[in-house]
């Protein structure tokens, strides 16, 4: 069995606890002053100037709120794919357009079903957060049973604290009898305002509280709309619009091992290096994302914005629809179904919908242009 081993530079230590010992990270701020050298801050300068032009639009431009909560989804499927999930974004409008809850393939639902819920858990975090209560306990705990309710998971204790040992690996995490003294040394932490700046700030909260790991499963999912919602509350975010996990779901290995080596060795100045490149470069891409699709509404409102035509106002409705059923267009538009079609084919020439089934009937379409700019990969890396 490997041990885990510490340096003296570790900002925490090992504690017996049966055949293994656990790691116990001291409370933060760090005990030692960070070095963080001049190009480090012009990275935090950068992520700053960015998180800004991303709220600036973001208050800017009035998204329909299924675009909004498009954006809010990239996030949840790059979360999700992070801990394993195989995540068809076809399917997720597919399945919500159609309500085929019922009947989705078990394994498609739930992985359909993590990333619902890790969409409500932003939301509801971020209700938290505007009503005043801010960042608690209870509020951890009770996303914590929104992420895992109704979908795979590896604990049986589900909104609360976990009652038994986990191993990371050769890495073994505070204790039960430590976790609940360490969230509550967190959320102080949190609460006070911190010490450093806001973004060095959430770096170090999110390894503390994944070095925690206070709960049996989820604390990857957790940790990182943590992340969201601090950003939030500082107001370095003016919506839950931030998908970090696709950053992390690229450099995944780097990702872990920064972390571990802080617990390893104190090595902080590498981790926030690290953190703050991906908030710097994933707000850049939030921000041309959201630049493109207000373009692309703009353009759409130009184009069709004056006529009546069924094409018209269909190409209109797709940024409050970006995924239609043929069958439901003639009563969507309160036309007949061959006018209904007509539309269809339409903007299928003109290259604004596509087909996605390949079916004869029944055929499903989607917004062609706003799912090139969701699905994109990232640009800026």
């Amino acid at each position: 069995m490997r041990t885990w081993n510490i340096s003296e530079d570790a900002p925490g230590r090992l504690v017996p606890y049966g055949r293994r010992s656990y790691y116990k990270p001291e409370p933060l701020p760090p005990s030692r002053e960070l070095e963080l050298s001049e190009e480090f801050y012009e990275l935090l300068s950068g992520a700053t100037f960015w998180l800004g032009r991303l709220s600036g639009i973001s208050e800017m431009v009035d998204f329909p709120p299924m675009l909004y909560a498009s954006l809010v989804r990239k996030e949840a499927v790059e979360s999700a794919e992070i801990e394993g999930a195989d995540v068809d974004v076809n399917d997720l409008y597919r399945y919500e357009t159609l309500k085929l809850d019922d009947e989705a393939d078990p394994d498609t639902r739930k992985d359909i079903d993590e990333v619902r819920n890790y969409e409500t858990a932003v939301r509801q975090g971020v209700e938290a957060i505007d009503a005043d209560d801010g960042i608690t306990i209870d509020l951890l705990e009770s996303l914590h049973e929104t992420l895992l309710s109704g979908v795979r998971n590896e604990t049986d204790v589900i909104g609360d604290f976990r009652r038994t040992p986990v191993h990371l690996g050769s890495f073994v995490p505070p204790a039960p009898p430590s976790v609940e003294g360490d969230v509550e040394a967190l959320v102080s932490y949190i609460r006070s305002g911190g010490a450093y700046h806001d973004v060095i700030d959430t770096a170090l909260v999110h390894y503390q509280f994944e070095t925690i790991h206070p709960f049996g499963d989820g604390n990857g999912r957790l940790g990182r709309i943590l992340i969201t919602l601090q950003l939030y509350e500082t107001g370095l975010l003016s919506a839950p619009n931030l998908y970090l996990s696709e950053y992390f779901n690229r450099n995944k290995e780097t990702y872990v091992e920064r972390m571990r080596e802080v617990s390893r060795n104190g090595a902080w100045e590498e981790w926030l290096t690290f953190f703050v490149k991906g908030v710097l470069r994933q707000a850049r891409e939030a921000y041309d994302r959201s630049l493109e699709l207000r373009d692309l509404q703009r353009e759409y409102e130009e184009r069709y914005g004056n006529s009546s035509r069924a094409d018209a106002r269909l190409a209109r409705r797709l940024f409050r629809n970006p995924y239609v059923v043929a069958s439901e267009i003639a009563a969507l538009l309160d036309v007949t179904k061959p006018t209904a079609y007509r539309a269809i084919n339409t903007l299928e020439d003109e290259g604004i919908l596509e087909e996605v089934t390949g079916k004869e009937r029944n055929k499903e379409y989607r917004a062609t242009e706003i799912f090139e700019i969701l699905e994109r990969p990232p640009s800026t890396y």
